[in-house]
């Protein structure tokens, strides 16, 4: 049947990607591994992998999906074919990105507006 996938990229994907790469990808996938999945760096590189991989577009019948999750990174990043540094990079700004989110101003959420039932 399926593999495991998810929606969007899981965290628990990040420590089976630690040989994808070098070594300062080694040590970037260390360190936000032991992370919860919430801190603020785990999301970052969540996000990154997102934008890498295609998530959004990921369909729960492709064949991509079908392999799961870690195969899906594992191949996003053999194809990536640009030096380390310019994954780390990506990071950053996806982590500069998460950061610029969490420290908007809240925002008033259309279910918070919607008049209630009992209003009618």
């Amino acid at each position: 049947m399926y593999a495991d996938n998810e929606l969007l990229f899981p965290p628990y994907v990040v420590p089976r990607l630690r040989n994808s790469k070098g070594e300062t990808w080694q040590k970037l996938v260390d360190r936000v591994a032991l992370l919860t999945q919430d801190d603020p760096e785990s999301l970052a590189f969540s996000l990154m992998m997102i934008h890498l991989n295609g998530c959004l577009r990921c369909e729960t019948d492709s064949y991509r999906a079908m392999r799961g999750c870690t195969a899906c990174a594992r191949q996003s990043l053999r194809r990536y074919k640009e030096p380390d540094q310019e994954l780390m990079e990506r990071y950053k700004l996806a982590l500069d990105e998460i950061q610029a989110y969490l420290h908007a101003e809240p925002v008033e959420h259309v279910l918070e507006r919607a008049p209630s039932a009992k209003a009618a």
